[in-house]
């Protein structure tokens, strides 16, 4: 099992260190709800189809993400709270290139 460690600053200001594993084809949004970092139900709402903006985050680091899908791009230019570092969680594969990412859960 090959994990790289991602920092996750949950919704209450609180900074989670936590192992990611690469090896079993998890996103972000995935990562949050198997952490508990964000109350049942508040995350995730569409099941990771990038159509509701739940797992919305904002990234604090330069580390090599995945573009926007044009589906990614559509949803947030819907969702409240957006900032430019804005990405949906459901559309950030956890791989090796992301090892130290920084983020931020946006407000609900």
């Amino acid at each position: 099992m090959s994990d790289i460690k991602i920092t996750i600053i949950d919704r209450e200001g609180v900074r989670h260190e936590v192992d990611a594993p690469t090896d079993m084809n998890m996103n972000i949004m995935e990562l949050v709800r198997a952490y508990e970092l964000a109350p049942e139900g508040t995350i995730g709402i569409c099941g990771g189809m990038a159509m509701c903006a739940s797992c919305q985050c904002y990234i604090l680091n330069e580390v090599p993400l995945p573009e926007k899908t044009p589906d990614e791009e559509a949803m947030l230019w819907e969702a409240f709270n957006v900032k430019d570092n804005s990405r949906l969680g459901c559309q950030i594969a956890i791989t090796p290139e992301i090892e130290g990412l920084v983020l931020e859960l946006a407000p609900e």
